[in-house]
């Protein structure tokens, strides 16, 4: 129980620090948009959809690697096996870190002109590539820290990151010229890159400070560098092939919606709306999720590696039935409140359209997240790439074919098609290899007809609010709050929250002494 008070604790202050940093980012995202419009928020997702393909090479795999390795061999009391780990997973970092930023600056001038179509991107592109050393290596410090759950620390760099992102961004843009979008692009991408700098300083002075905990004495650890490049490797080659796929696709989007009719002008700007404004919001609060799919990968491993099955699938149908309920919470509230989100967070009825056809796919991307986390942890890393694969398959396919003739509604059928595809393999895959179990009524009918009863009553509820003002932040907050509370109760009334589940709950708060054996799965009552 202690390790589960452990985890619990954990993932509470990742995801408070994941809510944090994502809420400024959103804000940031808002600022971005009233600065450089939506035509430069798409110029600069295109950059970036470029330079995701160069971080891919330049982390190959490594902060998985780090995570594994450290906790297998804390999982074996052997302090020196993790230090042996971290050196060389270090060395890896380095040399691909380096490699991939050579790459990028060389090469930058012929993507932008050839790939993205646009030679405004070549200067920040460049600019992106000064910090892909620094990316990569700090990619090996936050496998680390989750590895032996120092997950606050890492935190605490990447706040850091992103506040020097933010400062170093604004103050370039201050000066920019309106209208002069290479300029802008360029003045975000050396926030980013001053951020990573900035981020692998603090974390390399937390890991010093951290890892001379690990000095018990021990057998010197076997064949570290083969384990490094067989855990590696594979995971980067599969990282490689969809993260291609996937910028692919993501060139492929502007050059459809302008061969559907659309100016160049108006392709972008449909772009940068979905990609730079309503998926980040979309994603917001995803970060509780994230934080655990992250921090199951180690606590899976060490339960493996100890033979504990009965631990781990208990662990996973726990996780999977708790991380429904959010998922179907969060869409139905996204789905309920989509016009009132989009006017008053980026004023965009276009926003507010594609985050109501969007609400409805939320429990599949985010529970596709959380089963990604779960497959890793129990060693299927492999099968979960494969069905990235798959995916950014389908989605450049289908982005080819569809754009052209269907605009924006033949992007948005491949994002629900690909999304239920991944999850649907992916869940099948997690069902083979744990205990878990599955039923239509509790884990989709009842939290779903739950969310749907809990935002219909809410506008009955709250009557008395004048209509001049209900466009405001605060009212939408406690409209949404009151909605989430009526989710939560009818939960309870139908049986979808127990006392089992409140028990268990409390048991994993780091303030609660006594607890109860776990059971092995959810037998009791099937999810």
């Amino acid at each position: 129980m202690r390790q589960i008070q452990r985890l619990a604790l954990n993932t509470l202050l990742l995801t408070a620090a994941s809510f944090l940093m994502q809420g400024v980012g959103v804000v940031f995202q808002v600022y971005l948009t009233s600065r450089i419009g939506p035509e430069g928020i798409g110029l600069w997702q295109l950059t970036l959809s470029v330079y995701t393909l160069a971080v891919t090479v330049a982390i190959s795999g490594v902060r998985f690697a780090a995570t594994r390795l450290v906790a297998e061999e804390l999982g074996l009391g052997c302090h020196r096996g993790a230090r042996t780990a971290m050196v060389r997973c270090l060395g890896y970092a380095g040399i691909f870190g380096c490699g991939a930023a050579l790459l990028l600056w060389m090469t930058a001038p012929a993507l932008a002109a050839q790939w993205i179509g646009d030679p405004r991107c070549a200067l920040g592109l460049r600019v992106l590539a000064l910090g892909l050393p620094c990316l990569s290596l700090g990619a090996a410090f936050g496998g680390y820290f989750t590895a032996v759950q120092r997950v606050l620390r890492a935190a605490s760099a990447q706040a850091l990151e992103q506040l020097v992102r933010i400062a170093v961004t604004v103050a370039l843009l201050g000066s920019a010229v309106s209208g002069d979008l290479e300029y802008a692009c360029a003045a975000v991408a050396a926030g980013s890159m001053a951020g990573e700098v900035c981020s692998l300083g603090a974390l390399w002075f937390l890991y010093l400070v951290d890892v001379r905990r690990y000095n018990r004495p021990g057998a010197p650890p076997r064949r570290m560098t083969r384990r490094l490049l067989s855990t590696a490797l594979p995971v980067a080659f599969s990282a490689y092939a969809r993260t291609l796929l996937s910028t692919i696709q993501h060139l492929l989007i502007p050059w459809g919606l302008r061969k559907s009719g659309a100016s160049s002008h108006g392709a972008l700007a449909s772009y940068g709306i979905i990609h730079g404004m309503v998926f980040p919001l979309v994603f917001f609060p995803a970060a509780l999720l994230t934080a655990l799919a992250e921090l199951l990968v180690p606590e899976l491993t060490r339960c493996q590696v100890a033979g504990r099955r009965d631990r781990v699938d208990h662990m996973v149908s726990r996780v999977f039935y708790l991380g429904l309920l959010f998922s179907f919470g969060t869409a139905g509230l996204v789905w309920g409140f989509s016009g009132e989100l989009g006017r008053i967070v980026y004023n965009s009825p276009q926003a507010s359209g594609y985050l109501r056809t969007l609400a409805p796919l939320i429990p599949v991307m985010y529970m596709d997240m959380l089963t990604d986390g779960m497959l890793k942890g129990l060693g299927q890393q492999m099968a979960s790439m494969r069905y990235n694969i798959v995916d950014s398959l389908c989605s450049v396919i289908l982005v080819f074919l569809l754009l052209p003739r269907f605009a924006i509604g033949g992007y948005l059928f491949t994002v629900w098609f690909t999304e239920v595809l991944n999850f649907a393999l992916s869940v099948g895959k997690l069902l083979r290899v744990s205990g878990l179990r599955i039923s239509l009524w509790g884990s989709i009918l009842r939290p779903a007809g739950c969310i749907a009863s809990a935002v219909l009553l809410c506008p009955v509820l709250t009557r008395w609010v004048n209509l001049s003002v209900s466009l405001s932040g605060g009212i939408l907050a406690l409209r949404m709050a009151l909605a989430l509370v009526l989710y939560l109760l009818l939960l309870v009334l139908t049986g979808g929250l127990t006392r089992e589940d409140a028990s268990w709950f409390r048991g994993i708060l780091p303030g609660e002494r006594k607890s109860r054996p776990a059971p092995a799965h959810r037998g009791e009552r099937p999810f």
